[in-house]
């Protein structure tokens, strides 16, 4: 594996909170990723003006933070995160969170994300 590359060649990177592999990326209008978060970890609460995202769970526990409102998912689970609306994903379990990320909209860069609270220091 090499860096910004997983062993099958597709879009990898690893972040403070855990990784994300890119699945889908050939279309103008939607972008997929496979998101892994670390235990005890979480992404920044954010928010996009550019595109909405649908979280769906594949392995592991997720509390959502959606407009101030928390949910907790578990395998199976799934939530849609609307356009303009702030989130954050964290992984409250003692296992990998692993969870699928479908972006849909018009712009998919990481410039289009506005951290509001961030772990890490990268507030916007």
């Amino acid at each position: 594996m090499t860096a910004g590359q997983d062993a099958r060649g597709r879009e990898y990177d690893e972040r403070p909170w855990g990784s994300y592999t890119v699945l889908d990326d050939g279309e103008r209008d939607h972008k997929v990723k496979r998101i892994e978060v670390l235990p005890g970890k979480r992404l920044s609460y954010q928010r996009h003006s550019k595109r909405s995202e649908h979280w769906f769970v594949v392995a592991g526990k997720a509390l959502v933070t959606l407009d101030g409102d928390q949910v907790l998912l578990g395998a199976g689970g799934s939530i849609d995160i609307p356009e303009g609306s702030a989130h954050r994903i964290e992984n409250p379990g003692d296992e990998k969170l692993v969870f699928i990320e479908v972006q849909h909209g018009s712009y998919f860069g990481e410039d289009d994300i506005v951290r509001i609270e961030d772990d890490f220091g990268r507030v916007s």
